[in-house]
């Protein structure tokens, strides 16, 4: 997995309102290849053909909750697929109540932010989601 401007982004919120706010942050913060999708039904179809083609997602940041596939669930069908369970892969939440934490980390999330948020923290979570995937 490659950290850097280039590396290609999958940001997923039902929600385009949210999605531009994120894609807008990662862009100041520096990268430049993202894509976007509605929901996890969505993503899921171009994560498989990202990998298919040689040209699979560095990083997917995601919103917890959204209809027809939530975040949890999308992550946990990465997680389960051999190819894609290391994607580095950040929730976006309203959810703080310990129990969906604690659902999120069991699920293997890298990492998680809670909304409200802004760049400074949305770079500090990538940049150690990033940091542990070289140390580990």
């Amino acid at each position: 997995m490659t950290f850097g401007p280039n590396m290609k982004i999958l940001v997923i919120d039902d929600m385009s309102t949210m999605r531009t706010i994120v894609k807008n942050m990662l862009k100041k913060i520096g990268f430049t290849n993202i894509e976007q999708a509605n929901d996890g039904n969505t993503a899921w179809p171009m994560i498989t053909e990202a990998l298919a083609t040689d040209a699979p997602f560095d990083f997917i940041v995601s919103d917890w909750n959204m209809p027809i596939m939530t975040g949890i669930d999308l992550l946990k069908k990465v997680r389960a697929h051999q190819e894609l369970k290391k994607i580095p892969f950040l929730m976006v939440t309203a959810e703080s109540e310990q129990s969906s934490v604690v659902e999120a980390v069991q699920a293997g999330v890298s990492n998680f932010v809670i909304k409200p948020f802004d760049q400074v923290m949305l770079k500090d979570k990538i940049a150690k989601i990033f940091a542990n995937n070289k140390a580990g």
